[in-house]
């Protein structure tokens, strides 16, 4: 076993930790971490369209739709049709996602980020020719996945602390 062993052991560490963080946040907050992350995006950056929100996120303009969704159903944002263009519609916070937002944890991938960003830049590129190698590895370099530390499907439904899995091939 030896090496490989090891290497197998971080990446399960890597993937618990990223489940337990999301357990966290959903009993802290009540929302998922994805939610968590279209307030975080939208604090910084209010007032958008769902489609500027996408782009920003790196996630599919659906998968965006699905979660404001969510986030409107529990008054965590409004929606604004554009007043010089009627086509448009604007997300906004409410006062709610505000003050939920204050006590809200630090994510694991903006502690990632901000300590990746520390790093010299050869110990980038040696992190990521690693973690390239690996997703190959794992044959997973052809896998779309979004810059999202998450488990499972982003466009989830949140619920008395379970997350139920939608299906979106029979939408």
């Amino acid at each position: 076993m030896g090496k490989s062993h090891d290497v197998l052991v971080l990446l399960r560490q890597i993937i618990r930790a990223t489940d337990m963080q999301e357990k966290h946040i959903s009993q802290s907050t009540g929302l998922t971490l994805p939610q968590l992350m279209v307030l975080q995006t939208l604090r910084m950056h209010t007032p958008l369209t769902t489609g500027e929100l996408a782009k920003k996120m790196g996630l599919a303009q659906a998968t965006v739709t699905s979660i404001l969704d969510r986030l409107e159903r529990k008054q965590m944002i409004n929606r604004e049709r554009g007043r010089e263009d009627k086509r448009k519609v604007w997300i906004y916070l409410t006062n709610d996602a505000i003050e939920l937002m204050k006590g809200a944890p630090t994510t694991q991938q903006d502690m990632f980020v901000r300590r990746f960003d520390d790093m010299q830049s050869w110990e980038q590129s040696m992190v990521l020719a690693s973690l390239e190698r690996v997703a190959y590895m794992l044959d997973a370099q052809h896998i779309d996945a979004a810059p999202v530390l998450d488990i499972g499907q982003l466009d989830r439904a949140f619920e008395s602390g379970k997350p139920e899995y939608i299906d979106n091939t029979k939408r």
